[in-house]
């Protein structure tokens, strides 16, 4: 019972962030994309919860019946409490992988998903994994896993191993992890001060060891922190998968469906060039520097034929979730910042603007011939999700099915705004997944369903929790420091609330 947690950091609480990633609706644009059928997903899986945020998300806002666990109690707790809140049907386990992996009692599933969890777990607990997939995901069903990636992560691992050696070795005696990320962080940035030859030969760590300066140190101890901690090529990944029937379905992120994005022309000729998938993936990473990849494998992919996928995709429903006025024509990949052609982009965005769901094949029929094609048409959707201007919409029987329930769990979430900062997400019954909605916005939809009807009135409700959270509003720049300067920043923030997030967020059934 002393290594219940397996290597695993346990001694932090995880983020309570939302991965939309995991929305199994994602697979709908991006496996078709590939001239893959995607499943029904009546049944899904999370393993390795965290505080259950996504997973309670998803299965609220959508008719999948989610299952999932993960060993952190207090971690648990949450989550069963979001799910009982919610009476979203969530059956959300404190287990470890070997035990709940061996439950007899679990459905077989149409999608799993593993965030992250590849890289810190134990071989033990991967092999675990690997056994569940092969006797309970179904036969065309997803998983979806994401883990560190070697060739992106090349530099940075011996300073991640000083890090965690340093923790282990030179904490002092009763430090909690916390302040042993702190006092990690401080030798290894004191260490780079003295200018070593390591720095020379690998200068981009400085800017890694910045922006890991910068990070939520909760989030550090989990991703740095484990005992287990080793990012793996795809090529390692793939026979392991394999061996239980998976095959490799394509990236779960959208730029990776754009080439043009993260490739150049010499790049693109040069994987053209090697006949293995495999090997092609993984020379892929070094091209780009990949150090985080999030794939689909499907067991046993249903290939459509050309009419078939045409047809599926354009049955696709599409909603803006951007105001057009805020969208800007430059989109950033792997390569870097890339103009979007207003002249082709302009007419969709036009067509989208009104908020309202719309299938591909609807644009298609009322866009200009010269961008209505649909392998270009998907090009530009794409690109747009990856910039989060537009998202998946579920059929209407599915919506009208989630929103009483979607509507507890939000009510439930917006409360909570009362007293904490850290819920960034609410629950949409038109995506099946969740929208990030920041605090202060939070207070004012709170304050909305309170009865307050004017911006007016929804500062005057979020100003008390605002202050004794020690908020505080930044205006150009500068941290605002009095009440009235506040104030008027917050009612700045209202109006435009009112006039460009709230109809969007009515849209997607988050609000009313």
């Amino acid at each position: 019972m002393s290594n219940w947690h397996a290597g695993y950091t346990f001694e932090t609480a995880y983020t309570y962030g939302y991965y939309t990633e995991l929305n199994p609706l994602r697979t709908q644009l991006l496996l078709l994309s590939r001239g893959i059928q995607p499943p029904g997903i009546g049944t899904a899986c999370e393993l390795g919860f965290g505080q259950g945020m996504t997973v309670n998300i998803h299965a609220a806002a959508s008719g999948t019946r989610w299952y999932g666990t993960d060993f952190n109690p207090a971690q648990t707790a949450f989550a069963q409490e979001l799910a009982e809140v919610s009476g979203n049907g969530a059956v959300l386990s404190e287990q470890s992988f070997q035990d709940f992996c061996a439950r007899s009692d679990l459905p077989d599933f149409d999608y799993i998903a593993l965030h992250g969890i590849w890289s810190w777990i134990s071989p033990e607990n991967q092999a675990h994994i690997a056994d569940f997939l092969a006797r309970k995901l179904k036969p065309g069903g997803v998983l979806y896993i994401s883990y560190n990636t070697q060739a992106g992560w090349a530099a940075m691992t011996p300073l991640r191993d000083l890090m965690a050696q340093h923790s282990r070795v030179m904490s002092a005696p009763g430090q909690d992890a916390l302040a042993r990320v702190g006092s990690a962080l401080s030798f290894v940035n004191s260490m780079m001060e003295t200018k070593p030859r390591y720095l020379q030969a690998n200068p981009t760590v400085a800017l890694r060891l910045q922006q890991i300066s910068e990070q939520d140190p909760n989030y550090l101890s989990h991703e740095y922190f484990n005992h287990y901690w080793e990012p793996v090529s795809f090529s390692a990944i793939q026979p392991v998968l394999a061996a239980v029937k998976l095959e490799y379905a394509g990236s779960a992120a959208y730029h990776d469906h754009v080439p043009p994005l993260n490739l150049s022309p010499e790049h693109m000729a040069f994987l053209a060039q090697i006949p293995d998938a495999t090997f092609r993936e993984t020379t892929a990473d070094f091209l780009v520097n990949r150090q985080f990849r999030q794939d689909y494998w499907v067991k046993g992919s249903r290939k459509l034929n050309a009419f078939e996928q045409a047809s599926a995709l354009r049955a696709v429903r599409i909603l803006l979730v951007a105001p057009v006025a805020q969208i800007t024509m430059k989109v950033t990949g792997a390569l870097g910042e890339a103009d979007m052609d207003q002249a082709v982009y302009g007419p969709l965005l036009e067509l989208l603007a009104d908020y309202q769901p719309h299938t591909i094949g609807e644009l298609q029929q009322r866009l200009p011939a010269n961008v209505a094609e649909l392998g270009a048409l998907l090009q530009m959707l794409l690109v747009l999700a990856h910039k989060a201007c537009i998202v998946s919409v579920q059929d209407d029987a599915a919506i009208a099915l989630a929103r009483p329930v979607t509507a507890r769990l939000n009510r439930h979430l917006l409360n909570k705004a009362r007293g904490r900062t850290d819920l960034v997400a609410l629950a949409s019954p038109v995506t099946g997944g969740g929208m990030g909605v920041y605090h202060l916005q939070q207070l004012f939809l709170l304050a909305r369903l309170e009865g307050h009807d004017t911006p007016e009135a929804w500062v005057a409700f979020a100003w008390p929790y605002f202050r004794a959270l020690q908020q505080t509003v930044v205006r150009n720049g500068t941290v605002l420091t009095t009440d009235e300067d506040n104030l008027a920043e917050l009612a700045a923030h209202a109006e435009s609330f009112r006039a460009t997030t709230l109809p969007i967020l009515q849209s997607l059934g988050v609000a009313e």
